[in-house]
């Protein structure tokens, strides 16, 4: 089962919107798959949803592109994982990251291409398209039943947060 639909933010400000909502229907063992060309604001994006998720102020959500993953406490962990310098599954194994997909957080996977056969049959995929300075496109598709059934709450919680100040 899957479900998609796109979502346009025009200003920083309802990116954070859009990520804070994703972040209040995230449940232990969600996958979320950033992909992005470089400097898309896939970091941006999970530092928003690291403030939806109650990550502390003093936890600055920062890239993992040289540590590969972060990890950051909040109402659940949050996994931040880049894999954009790694060359493919073999490496993502070697280093024990499918234990992070399975864990009682949350994982948040900039460059998943890299996962290959290891993508996860239930994920929310999330296409980040650069559409101006600070804007930006976001396709969501949801793979497997976990998000295809909350995809309708998110597009209500933007509703509502379009209206909402951040």
């Amino acid at each position: 089962m899957s479900k998609s639909f796109q979502y346009e933010c025009t200003t920083q400000s309802e990116t954070g919107k859009l990520a804070v909502a994703l972040a209040a229907l995230a449940i232990p063992g969600d996958i979320i798959l950033l992909n992005g060309p470089l400097g898309a604001g896939k970091t941006t994006f999970c530092q928003y949803f690291g403030t939806g998720l109650g990550v502390p102020e003093t936890c600055y959500i920062t890239s993992p592109t040289f540590s590969l993953l972060h990890e950051y406490p909040g109402r659940m962990p949050m996994y931040h994982l880049d894999l954009y310098r790694l060359a493919n599954e073999n490496e993502i194994e070697e280093l024990g990251f499918p234990d992070y997909l399975y864990g009682n957080g949350v994982s948040l996977i900039e460059w998943p291409d890299r996962l290959g056969t290891l993508t996860p049959e239930e994920h929310l995929l999330i296409m980040i398209t650069p559409t101006g300075d600070l804007s930006r496109n976001y396709s969501f598709c949801a793979i497997g039943n976990q998000w295809s059934m909350r995809i309708d709450l998110l597009k209500d919680q933007l509703k509502r947060a379009k209206t909402d100040t951040f």
